[in-house]
Parts: C-alpha cells; structure tokens; sequence
C-alpha cells in the first residue's frame, strides 16, 4: 500500500495496490472454502454445461460437415452447352485457367472428350468399345473429385506426358483389366496401363472411361485440347456467388453457351442446420451463464450479511467506502474466475469423451471457451455489484453493533 487518500476527517487512507485488492479479495474465499466450493462448483456446472453443449454440437456439425464434404456438396460443374443454332458448343482450352483465379475457387480440374476407343488389343472389331469413353486428364482431376487408386498410381507431371493409361472401375471390369502394366490399344496405339480407380461417388462417368495424361492426349491421339467438364470445387461459403459467375469467367465471349450445375441441395441444408443449431447455443448458453451469475450473487449477499463484523471493524480502522466495495468485488470476480476455468476443462473433458465415443473429430471453438470465461467474468462482476454496494454503505457502528 504505498499510496495514500485523503477522508473527511483529515486522515489519509492508504490505497490499496492491484496486487493488495487480489490478495483481500483472495483472503475472503479462504476463509470459507466449502461455500466457495459449492459456489464455484454451480458456476462451473453452467460454464461447463454450455461448453459441453457447444463443443459437442460443434463436433457433430464437423462430423456432418465431413459426410456432406463427400457427397460434393461444394462441386460444381461447367460444360459447354448448345450454339444458338444448336449445335454443340465448346469451351475455350484456357477455361480452367481462367477459372482458377477466381478467389473463393479452391480447385479446378477438367476431363476432355478424346475422339478414341479403347480395346483390350488391336483385333478386336471396330466399334465394340463397351460403351467406354476416352477422356484427356490432369494429376490435379483426382482430388477435385475425391477419387481414389484401388490398384497402380494415378497420373502425374511425368506419366501424362507419356501413353499411359488409368482405368475406370467400371471401364477395368468391362475390359477385365486390373493389373498396372497391361498394355490396352487406344486409337490405333499401345498404352500402358498404371492404374485403376476406386468408384468415384462424385464423377460417376470417370468410372466407366480410359484416362490418359492430358499431354499424352495432345501427341498421341490428336486431342484439341478443348475441356468437356470443368470439376471446380469452391468455399462453401461462396458456392452460390461463384456460380453465378462461372459461365461468365469460363467463356467471357459466349457466357450463353456454358451449362453450369446448381450447388447441391445438401449445402442448402447445411446452411439451414447451423443457423438453427447457433440459435440453439446462444439460448443454451444464456441460461447457463444466468443461473451461474445467480449463484455467484446469492454468495456474495449471504457473505456480506455474515461479514459485517468485519466490514465494520475495516470501516473504524480507515477503509473507504471505495476499498470495501473493490474487495467484494474483487472477491466475485475471483469466485467466478475459479468457476469459469473449471466449467471450460470439465466442459472441454466432456466434449472430447463424448466426440472420442462416437469417432467424431473433437471440436471445442475457441470462441466458446473464451466466451464462457469472460461472460462468467462480466456476470459476476455484475452479481458482486449490488453486495458491494450494500456493504460499504454500513457505517461502522452500525455493522459493529449488528454483531
């Protein structure tokens, strides 16, 4: 206490430091521990309560998030579309790149139509291709559509510059082909085979099509280079705006002439789900933090009716009105600390046993664990305030006769 102010008497009251505030304040709460602990303990309850509700909410969402993630909930697809004559129109060859600068875009991948058939060698008759499509690809298609190798490798910088070839799963049964290195006759060439895909969910007509490198097209089987499908995948957030400008960036001369899916119906009701599921929270967790600020303010009423003997004694020996109310203050502001802590580990605890049992991904938002330690901090302050008043309202004989 090393600053001092002046009271009506002429006396000079010592002011106390922050670090003599949080001692004071910390000196009531040992003083009665198991009431601090049972009132900690309700705090906590609530803070944990909401916690627990938000972090497994939050983890159920993330687990929805990552189901709906493959189901393609964020893919759209470009093509060309129809000629006013109504022939069939084309895509321009730099409509991927194009595409890709479109900020909210995170991938963009495409297959191109090639004029070829694919056999299992060259005496089998012209025309019996088994309904199996030959398709010009780049390294990048198999991510942007969430494919996978059952058998072999997948194409890459080195492989698409050369005849090599991935199957379909559907194109590998057909041709009864699964081993990498079979070599497969396609337009009137030998190619290597390298691999074979898993069914692609999102890109069902890749299942039933021959995939060679898209430079490897280029030299070996007179592709023009012209996309068929554009596979471009886009911020959730944003699926719907980059639509709408799709057309426009693929073909900036012949918007008309570029078809474009719509988002999914799943992302629609993704967006619907957590915007209900936040109101939820919110309402959840302004119960929480009530019946915790109750809690917190009925302590401290009950602590100031008790401590009277001792409120007057500090008022006689010089405390101000100022420094009684600072350490009852201070003194709900630590309760709800110590509440507000132990509410967010036992809320996270909670959270994390809950996500592990169902084989969820652990999602506790940092948001909530902060927003519940400093809505705990604002409603006990709020809670101390009234007792605070109240006490260093008592003159001193009168809380020394209470007594």
């Amino acid at each position: 206490m090393t600053d001092r102010t002046t009271t009506g008497t002429g006396l000079r009251a010592a002011r106390l430091g922050p670090a003599d505030v949080v001692r004071l304040g910390g000196t009531g709460l040992r003083t009665r521990p198991l009431r601090v602990f049972l009132s900690a303990l309700g705090i906590a309850i609530g803070v944990a309560a909401m916690i627990a509700v938000v972090g497994i909410s939050g983890s159920g969402q993330a687990e929805v998030d990552r189901r709906l993630d493959a189901l393609g909930t964020n893919l759209l697809r470009v093509a060309p579309g129809r000629t006013a004559g109504g022939a069939k129109a084309s895509l321009p060859v730099e409509s991927v790149a194009m595409i890709r600068r479109v900020p909210p875009v995170q991938q963009a991948a495409a297959t191109g139509a090639v004029e070829a058939h694919v056999y299992r060698n060259e005496r089998i008759a012209v025309g019996r291709t088994g309904s199996l499509a030959v398709l010009a690809a780049g390294s990048d298609l198999l991510p942007a559509v969430g494919g996978h190798v059952r058998a072999g490798r997948w194409l890459d910088t080195t492989t698409e510059k050369y005849p090599t070839v991935v199957l379909g799963a559907t194109a590998a049964q057909r041709l009864d082909v699964y081993t990498p290195g079979t070599r497969l006759w396609i337009g009137g060439r030998w190619f290597s085979l390298i691999g074979v895909l898993d069914p692609v969910p999102l890109a069902p007509e890749l299942d039933s099509a021959a995939l060679v490198g898209w430079p490897a097209a280029r030299s070996q089987l007179r592709f023009d280079g012209h996309p068929s499908t554009v596979y471009v995948r886009a911020a959730d957030s944003q699926v719907t705006s980059v639509q709408a400008v799709l057309a426009a960036t693929a073909h900036p001369e012949k918007p008309g002439e570029v078809a474009v899916s719509r988002p999914s119906d799943a992302l629609a009701a993704r967006e619907a789900t957590e915007s209900a599921l936040t109101g939820l929270l919110l309402g959840l967790g302004g119960v929480a933090l009530l019946v915790g600020g109750v809690g917190v303010g009925n302590t401290m009423v009950i602590s100031v009716l008790e401590r009277r003997s001792e409120i007057g004694l500090r008022r006689a020996l010089g405390a101000t009105r100022g420094q009684i109310r600072t350490q009852f203050v201070t003194e709900s502001l630590l309760l709800s600390l110590i509440g507000g802590l132990g509410g967010t580990a036992l809320g996270t605890l909670i959270t994390a046993g809950y996500a592990v049992s169902r084989d969820w991904p652990t999602v506790v938002p940092v948001w909530a664990s902060a927003a519940g330690v400093g809505s705990t901090l604002l409603i006990g302050m709020l809670a101390g305030l009234y007792p605070a008043v109240r006490a260093s309202r008592l003159s001193p004989t009168e809380a020394l006769s209470g007594t």
